[in-house]
């Protein structure tokens, strides 16, 4: 007798990604307001996080430190320092300080982290590091996902501040 396939509470919630074999589909519009069904692979390149585009020691992050161009919202505060490498790299430097438990320091890094894997081809040869701010703690995910996300629209655009 076959036992059938029950998601576990963490599939369920959306935090663990399917094998890497699975085909998701994308479903959306097109341009002209018709339904678009096209596939799209899970772990494809444009939405994996390698080792490769994530600042890793104290040395990666010191030039962002450094020298950088600041943006910001109420939620978070994005450091941009142009790179020499040709890929957009993340740190995260999520303060405990203004987010004192640990599960919202988590939420705040999976929230940035899951956004920046969805922008990181448009990002560039850009090193990012990412700050949260006091207001985030409180914040519902929408509100955070929107605020990243217009974060690294600005980036895009080149229109990152000083």
């Amino acid at each position: 007798m076959a036992v059938p396939y029950s998601p576990t509470a963490a599939e369920r919630a959306g935090h663990v990604s399917a094998p890497d074999t699975a085909v998701a589909p994308l479903v959306g519009t097109t341009g002209d307001g018709e339904r678009s069904d096209d596939t799209v692979h899970v772990g494809t390149p444009a939405r994996d996080f390698p080792r490769a585009a994530r600042l890793l020691d104290g040395a990666s992050y010191a030039p962002v430190f450094k020298r950088n161009r600041r943006l910001g919202d109420r939620f978070w505060t994005v450091l941009v320092h142009d790179g020499q490498d040709g890929h957009a790299r993340l740190g995260l430097a999520i303060a405990k300080k203004r987010a004192k438990r640990a599960v919202d320091r988590n939420r705040l890094k999976r929230i940035a982290r899951d956004s920046f894997r969805h922008h990181r081809l448009a990002l560039g040869n850009r090193r990012l590091v990412v700050m949260n701010r006091d207001a985030a703690t409180t914040a519902t995910r929408e509100e955070l996902r929107a605020g990243i996300d217009r974060l690294w629209q600005l980036v895009i655009d080149g229109k990152a501040g000083r």
